[in-house]
């Protein structure tokens, strides 16, 4: 289904006058999907893999602890909590026993399979927006060759370099679009459903989303008007407590008034262009991409009023509401219509013009890549032998440290240089104290988890001057009877193992 311009009314159309749904289906052909896998093959290999980053220390463990209960028996609540909300730990962990793969494997092809199906939904919704199909494949390239890049000032990428929740919810609300679009409501109710179980907070955005384009095509808005209200997130939010406000300093992007002007540019830039392209939607009598473009623009106007509306003194609390995190669909959407005009307008039929944008674009990223995990292979496969010290440190406590074992490392570890945001969790499967990263972020989300993790990031304090005294306090208060060490040697700490400045040490 695709909109066309006519010049003629229809009285059962359900969209503006001038407009009319005619049926256009465009065969889907089995060279479309290897395309799509060939193009998702290259996407990894430019933006790179990486299973035990950043926020996999939160996702991983979940997973872990699905498949093999026994593990993480203190201090699980930092992961168990975001677990507790979605289905995705148990999909993940029962996929790996229903295909009798290693986590790692499963992990690879899951991130794999995220991927092209986020790369198919884009051809998808670029069909709906374009008559010509080379720009559906500009649109679908042009994210792919930008998947790791940041959107403004929220914390995340189109799609991180390994999986998680927003991978799978990614291309689930882009489907539900696609399905709104193409009035197939059971589909995308289907897709609904699925991304409530994955991820409720990206669900809100989806649904609003696609509510809005369906208000905006329909005569009769009130249905549209109440389920927009409906979809509004009114949960239970933290008190704003000194410890919530130290939160909240760790994490300034909640804030939109805290943002740099820059990243206030990723906000007002796409709104702006998104403006123009709605103009030439309609010069090209391309309505549905007008008519999106439209919606795009008033949905994230919507979603900034509120998170302006959130910096007023006393509504704090709902910091966790993220709203700005809208911006991640935007985006996606954004690149694929920027992607849709450029081959239409410029890039057409001519193979050197892709090459000189798609070859240095590619280029780039890589490069930013490089710079963000300097000390680890581009792409991490599963099986490799650790070329990191501090993966092999994590992977030696796993193979050679008891399960019940409880560590303590520096309570920032994921930012010290040659680290590259490995997370200890997700690689060693040992529980350790809290730290400021990882963490926090659990916390700004689970109120519940302040008081513990502020003692316990309290006690880490002063780390790098740590004796042996302060160990033993460590062991007497919280039960630690591991740490993960660098530098100097501190005496009674037994250390197993010693390898360019780390050091795996059990307290006596």
């Amino acid at each position: 289904m695709r909109l066309e311009g006519i010049s003629t009314d229809d009285s059962h159309s359900h969209v503006s006058a001038g407009w009319r749904i005619v049926s256009s289906k465009v065969p889907f052909r089995i060279q479309t999907l290897a395309f799509l896998f060939c193009i998702t093959a290259a996407a990894i290999l430019v933006h790179g893999y990486h299973p035990f980053v950043e926020d996999a220390e939160i996702y991983v463990p979940g997973i872990k602890k699905a498949l093999h209960p026994a593990l993480y028996p203190q201090n699980p609540g930092f992961f168990a909590s975001h677990a507790r909300m979605t289905l995705f730990p148990n999909l993940i962990a029962g996929s790996a026993r229903l295909l009798h793969l290693p986590l790692q494997w499963t992990l690879l092809l899951w991130h794999f399979a995220s991927i092209f199906l986020l790369l198919l939904a884009c051809w998808r919704l670029a069909r709906l927006c374009f008559q010509n199909e080379l720009a559906c494949w500009g649109g679908v390239t042009l994210v792919a060759g930008l998947l790791t890049l940041p959107v403004a000032g929220t914390a995340l990428y189109i799609m991180d370099q390994y999986l998680n929740t927003r991978s799978l919810s990614s291309f689930a609300v882009l489907f539900l679009l696609v399905n709104v679009i193409e009035r197939k409501f059971w589909s995308a109710g289907i897709w609904a459903l699925f991304t409530i179980l994955i991820h409720p907070l990206m669900m809100v955005f989806g649904i609003s989303l696609a509510a809005l384009f369906a208000w905006m095509r329909s005569r009769d808005s009130q249905q549209y008007s109440a389920l927009a209200l409906l979809l509004f997130p009114l949960t239970l939010f933290p008190p704003v407590t000194p410890t919530y406000r130290r939160i909240l300093d760790l994490h300034s992007y909640f804030i939109l008034l805290r943002w740099h002007w820059y990243e206030w540019l990723g906000v007002i830039g796409p709104i702006l262009i998104l403006g123009w392209f709605q103009i030439i939607g309609r010069r090209k009598n391309l309505a549905t991409l007008a008519l999106l473009c439209r919606a795009l623009i008033i949905f994230q106007i919507f979603y900034t009023a509120i998170s302006l509306l959130l910096s007023v003194p006393g509504l704090q609390r709902f910091y966790e509401l993220q709203p700005m995190r809208s911006l991640h669909i935007v985006y996606i959407i954004f690149i694929v219509l920027a992607g849709g005009l450029l081959a239409e307008s410029l890039l057409q039929k001519h193979f050197w013009r892709w090459a000189v944008l798609f070859v240095p674009l590619c280029a780039g990223m890589f490069y930013a890549q490089r710079q963000l995990f300097p000390a680890t292979p581009h792409i991490e496969w599963p099986g490799q032998r650790p070329h990191n010290p501090w993966v092999r440190a994590f992977v030696w406590v796993k193979d050679n440290t008891p399960v019940d074992a409880y560590f303590a490392l520096p309570p920032d570890y994921l930012n010290l240089p040659g680290e590259d945001q490995h997370g200890f969790r997700a690689i060693a499967e040992r529980s350790r104290m809290a730290d400021l990263g990882k963490d926090s972020g659990s916390v700004s989300m689970f109120p519940a988890l302040a008081k513990t993790w502020q003692q316990q990031v309290d006690a880490l304090a002063g780390w790098t001057s740590f004796q042996s005294s302060d160990f033993r306090r460590l062991k007497q208060d919280f039960g630690v009877n591991w740490v993960v060490w660098r530098g100097r040697q501190v005496a009674n700490l037994s250390c197993p193992y010693s390898d360019h400045g780390l050091a795996v040490c059990q307290i006596e």
